[in-house]
């Protein structure tokens, strides 16, 4: 899996330092690169990020930031800085490692929460994009490690297109950031980031898998989740197969693909539901679901998809879900019709289900 945690966000920072390093002697006063900032300025910007991201999983905030900020003392220099840089990294990763599973906290990209992988992230992010800004300034080379980079638009940027040659995973981080130019692709002139969504269902939680998550699901692996004894089941590796070569291929787009169904009581994984692409060009998104046989027979696949159903047809230009079950899965049937789709003609050998907007 392409993993993410403390270990990534030491990477980075042991980078960053490295680098800055090398520059300690400069000007820091200049512009960074890109920026309004001075070089000392961005500094401090990264580690007030890092103790934000830090502090929203400490302090469990829900719907705005825990007010407070990260000021370098006056005089301080680059040197200084690099040490400040270096000692918020290990906090954020030391929260990171010690944040409980399920616990999620407020960032606005792009539904209000993200958990403790997603700031993760979102701190490596910081650290090697502002490194760069530095860098370019003060005329030092500043790429990191590609499988950080890598790891980063698996979790961040699902609906970029990865990078087409070994590589390539930095000039596509920058490309994505409106930081660079990639051939054949067009310039980005705003970007934000997108942190895996999470909504509630009644008794389960429906967790969007990140593409990262989605190889290591098809590969065999957990995707990071703990799962309920014989899960998960081979329609949810077959879903996150699909994730997989979507966004190997560019056309993955989120909140399109899947989800894992989590128990809200113990955050144990019992299932997988989502999406085989978005809608069509008449508005029609198939759904398909899947649960681990342990878990069956409880409503849990029924709470879910009238949940995600009723989200997904509030969205622009959604005019119906589409469910196709085998004949003889009459169960599978059963789930579609609680939750709200009606029996439409059948599709080939399959039976359809229909729920419209």
């Amino acid at each position: 899996m392409l993993y993410m945690g403390g270990e990534q966000i030491e990477e980075a920072v042991t980078h960053a330092a490295k680098v800055l390093r090398t520059a300690a002697e400069r000007d820091w006063s200049v512009k960074a690169g890109g920026s309004d900032w001075s070089c000392l300025k961005t500094a401090e910007h990264i580690a007030g990020c890092l103790v934000a991201y830090a502090g929203q999983l400490t302090g469990r905030a829900t719907d705005t930031w825990v007010p407070f900020e990260v000021a370098f003392d006056e005089g301080s220099g680059p040197a200084d800085a690099i040490s400040v840089l270096e000692a918020t990294g290990g906090l954020l990763a030391a929260v990171v490692r010690t944040t409980p599973p399920g616990v999620r906290a407020y960032h606005p990209y792009p539904s209000g929460s993200a958990d403790a992988v997603g700031f993760a992230a979102m701190g490596v992010a910081e650290v090697l994009l502002h490194t760069y800004d530095i860098a370019r300034a003060l005329g030092v080379d500043a790429e990191p490690p590609a499988a950080l980079c890598e790891a980063v638009l698996a979790r961040l940027f699902p609906q970029v297109t990865p990078a087409r040659t070994p590589g390539d995973q930095w000039a596509t981080l920058l490309w994505a950031t409106g930081r660079g130019v990639l051939p054949g692709r067009p310039k980005v002139e705003s970007w934000r980031w997108h942190n895996a969504l999470s909504i509630p269902a009644g008794r389960v939680v429906l967790r969007e898998v990140t593409p990262a998550a989605a190889v290591d699901l098809a590969a065999g692996g957990t995707g990071g989740f703990t799962w309920i004894e014989g899960g998960p089941y081979e329609g949810t590796r077959s879903a996150a197969e699909m994730v997989t070569k979507a966004y190997a291929s560019g056309v993955h787009r989120p909140e399109w693909g899947m989800f894992v169904l989590v128990r809200a009581q113990d955050e144990v994984a019992v299932g997988g539901m989502g999406f085989h692409g978005p809608p069509d060009e008449e508005g029609v998104a198939e759904v398909g679901y899947d649960l681990a046989p342990a878990a069956r027979g409880r409503g849990y696949a029924s709470e879910a998809l009238r949940t995600l159903s009723s989200l997904a047809l509030e969205r622009p230009g959604v005019a119906a879900l589409l469910a196709l079950t085998e004949p003889e899965n009459s169960a599978s049937g059963a789930v579609a019709t609680r939750a709200g789709y009606a029996p439409a003609p059948n599709r080939e050998n399959l039976r359809a289900y229909v729920r419209p907007a």
